[in-house]
């Protein structure tokens, strides 16, 4: 039997990249999945790859800083499928990258809206309908950035440690009602978000260079992971960081 039959999954920033690889391997599993983007087009698309690989899949456009667009995400998702079991809260962005005192006050709300404030306002939402399905699951997106720091990214690095912290705090909350939550950490993974940087041959290999198996990671790498804890498989896993980082971490 696969792993979500019967159940309904959320996946926020799932227009490519980690998301839209976490999207299809619900689906795979069984899982009606709501996919949410900012970009329609690049949403849309991933619907279609759900749909011609035999799935169930729902767009629905949701800018995650914006606390509306995710209640309205949560409303859509019950009103289409009836409930909720599974929530990847993965939209994020990189944001600028200057030192602190150089740092825009536009660019770190920025950051802080969509990284951190947008995973607090869907776990808001979503919480009050996973409770409603029994056993269910949270994976919220940070990065292995949510445990060192990396200059010059103060914003991201500070939003992603928010989230571990965010996530512990939910998991208490919820754990003894049903509801798992935990965290991912991923390093350089090869999406489109770091590919202006990867273009660049030397600025690749530098990043390479940082981990130690000696390769960037993939997004269906990350996408197991994310499955995996937010499965039965995973019943006694709750309030955790799992860095998925090639090694980066043990350096």
């Amino acid at each position: 039997m696969k792993l979500f039959e019967g159940k309904v999954a959320l996946v926020t920033g799932a227009g490519s990249g980690i998301g839209r690889a976490a999207a299809l391997l619900f689906a795979q599993e069984g899982a009606k999945v709501v996919v949410s983007n900012r970009t329609e087009k690049t949403g849309e698309e991933t619907v279609r790859l759900i749909r011609e690989a035999g799935g169930t899949g729902l767009f629905v456009r949701a800018d995650v800083s914006q606390p509306s667009d995710c209640e309205n995400l949560v409303k859509q998702t019950l009103e289409k499928f009836g409930r909720l079991d599974a929530a990847f809260n993965n939209a994020g962005i990189g944001g600028e990258m200057n030192p602190i005192a150089d740092y825009s006050l536009k660019g770190w709300q920025e950051v802080i809206a969509i990284n951190l404030s947008g995973i607090f306002y869907c776990m808001k939402y979503e919480i009050p309908a996973l409770l409603k399905a029994g056993k269910c699951s949270i994976v919220n997106m940070s990065s292995i950035l949510g445990q060192v720091g990396f200059g010059p990214a103060p914003g991201y690095s500070a939003a992603k440690h928010g989230v571990v912290g965010l996530t512990q705090d939910a998991a208490l909350e919820y754990s003894a009602k049903g509801i798992r939550i935990n965290a991912v950490g991923p390093a350089f993974i090869e999406t489109p978000m770091i590919a202006p940087v990867t273009a660049d041959k030397a600025a690749r290999d530098g990043l390479v260079a940082l981990h130690p198996i000696g390769r960037l990671g993939k997004p269906e790498e990350v996408a197991e992971l994310v499955v995996w804890l937010s499965s039965e498989k995973a019943s006694f896993i709750t309030g955790s960081y799992y860095p998925i980082d090639g090694g980066y971490l043990a350096r």
